[in-house]
């Protein structure tokens, strides 16, 4: 049996796990600041101390999954360039750990892996095609298709959140404007409801001290379930591209299921309510709908981990 130990990097947390079968409770795991502001090596000795950490002293029949923030090229191991990791340019993670652990190594962008996760083990078990949508301080996604990840060419497929909605809009973490990303993401919907209370619009956060600067997502979620009529607004905004946005998804991969996962699907029906009835105004026939589930996903902060080791199991 194949085992497999984990890593999930993020930008603030690193975890890692060990699972030696394919059940996705694993074994032992660990949890540590990244310290991403050290540097890439910095941060690569700590992936190694943290796999360490967790690893069985029997090596034989090891491998290493690590799912990794993109864009990045899964076929080489090399990380291109991620704004969460400074100076992550151009790493060839994958050889760096092989060198260091001796053991085989795979690496796949976090969304990917979460995507992964959640099709095995998690909301879109049992399916085949799935689409799977990440909606936190950026907008991440992964796609399966006919029971395979899509990785395109070079690995770089699934980049749903990069995804034009708005041309000359507003400034991606890409650098780019008017993606998906820039436009709904968590702090798209803070930026917007600050811009509109500086325009003048009424909210019972209209008081806070200095609220144009203040607020943010969390703030606005929790004003919007408590019935605030412009948090409401915005979020029933971007919940409006992102399913004017999925209907386009699904002409391009006509899923089985729809799994949408990150911070802000927290915010339950106030989200999905809208972004559904926008996906079904621009689906361009009812048949694609037909059989349709859109859910929450089910894993939560573990879709990474388990995602990971579904990667290394399957690559």
């Amino acid at each position: 049996m194949l085992k497999v130990v984990a890593v999930d990097l993020g930008g603030t947390n690193l975890r890692a796990a060990y699972f030696p079968n394919d059940d996705p409770h694993p074994e032992s795991q660990t949890k540590t600041p990244t310290h991403a502001q050290e540097g890439p090596d910095a941060v690569v000795a700590q992936i190694v101390r943290s796999i360490e950490k967790v690893a069985p002293d029997d090596r034989r029949h090891l491998r290493i999954g690590v799912g990794v923030p993109g864009p990045l090229d899964p076929v080489e191991g090399v990380v291109l360039d991620t704004p969460n990791l400074p100076g992550w340019l151009n790493l060839p993670l994958k050889r760096l750990l092989q060198e260091r652990c001796r053991v085989p190594v795979v690496i796949g962008n976090d969304a990917n892996v979460a995507a992964l996760g959640e099709w095995r083990y998690g909301a879109g078990r049992g399916a085949n095609d799935i689409l799977y949508l990440t909606i936190s301080t950026g907008i991440g996604g992964g796609v399966i298709t006919g029971g395979r990840l899509l990785l395109g060419v070079k690995g770089l497929a699934g980049e749903l959140g990069h995804m034009l909605v708005n041309p000359g809009g507003a400034v991606c973490g890409c650098g780019r404007r008017g993606h998906l990303e820039a436009e709904a993401a968590g702090p798209a919907i803070a930026r917007k409801f600050r811009e509109r209370l500086a325009a003048g619009a009424h909210s019972s956060l209209t008081d806070r001290a200095d609220a144009t600067q203040e607020i943010t997502t969390a703030d606005v979620g929790r004003a919007a379930k408590d019935g605030d009529a412009l948090a409401r607004s915005v979020i029933e905004e971007a919940a409006h591209i992102i399913g004017v946005q999925l209907a386009s998804l699904v002409h391009a991969f006509n899923p089985q299921v729809i799994v949408v996962g990150g911070g802000v699907s927290a915010l339950g029906p106030l989200l999905f309510a809208p972004m559904e009835q926008a996906l079904r105004d621009n689906i361009m026939h009812p048949v694609y709908l037909n059989d349709l589930k859109i859910a929450p996903a089910s894993l939560g902060d573990d879709a990474g981990l388990i995602g990971a080791m579904v990667l290394a199991r399957e690559t």
